[in-house]
């Protein structure tokens, strides 16, 4: 299966680079580019991709903003480009519903393979980076309003959904999850969309920061 790419970012050189990665995969297509965020959501809605590449500072509508829209609209995954490891446009991210990050200096491959597993689903793109991201992200973020942290909403997970939501705390995939937990890896990926439509989360970022706030506090009955 082809996964159909929208590159947004301001940088004419960069998204160039990009694009010219991207296209270097026979698997991959660049579906459109995008200057900026304004740009970007609405080529996202006329063009529907499999995934964004986006990059978190960008004119007349940051990435940020952007990627609230792309993702609350169910338009497409969203990949956000950052230059540091932390910050507050990286969180502000997650908290839009970004399915992963990466690090600008990456190299091709590991550019390829992080389009490819968000476009799977599979928002957690390395697991040793994404437990150190989402430790600080839990441990600095403010306290997230319901439906995050709706107790009458945890309660309406069965067993196996609470157990595969702490198994995304701990940043495993989908195949990791089905290892630990002696399941098909196509029930898991059934149990972490049960699990993200019941908490009213758009990612499973968003599913594995809760995991890891919930960690932190009382579990719940």
């Amino acid at each position: 299966m082809t996964i159909r790419v929208l590159v947004a970012e301001d940088q004419a050189a960069v998204r160039q680079g990009l694009v010219l990665i991207l296209r270097s995969a026979p698997d991959i297509e660049v579906a459109g580019e995008a200057p900026d965020g304004e740009e970007a959501v609405r080529l996202a809605r006329e063009l529907r991709p499999d995934l964004v590449l986006m990059d978190l500072s960008m004119p007349r509508l940051d990435g940020v903003s952007a990627t609230a829209r792309i993702a609350g609209e169910g338009l497409a995954q969203v990949l956000v480009l950052t230059t540091f490891d932390f910050d507050e446009y990286l969180f502000g991210a997650l908290r839009a519903g970004a399915g992963g990050f990466l690090l600008k200096d990456s190299d091709a491959a590991e550019l390829l393979d992080a389009v490819r597993t968000v476009a799977a689903g599979e928002g957690l793109i390395a697991p040793a980076v994404t437990r150190r991201l989402i430790e600080e992200f839990a441990r600095t973020a403010p306290a997230p309003r319901a439906p995050v942290s709706d107790p009458d909403r945890l309660g309406t997970l069965t067993p196996r959904e609470r157990e595969v939501l702490d198994r995304l705390g701990e940043g495993l995939s989908n195949a990791q999850i089905a290892d630990r937990l002696q399941m098909a890896e196509a029930t898991v990926k059934t149990h972490v969309s049960r699990v993200l439509h019941k908490l009213g989360l758009r990612s499973r970022v968003q599913a594995a920061v809760l995991a890891q706030e919930l960690g932190r506090g009382p579990r719940e009955p």
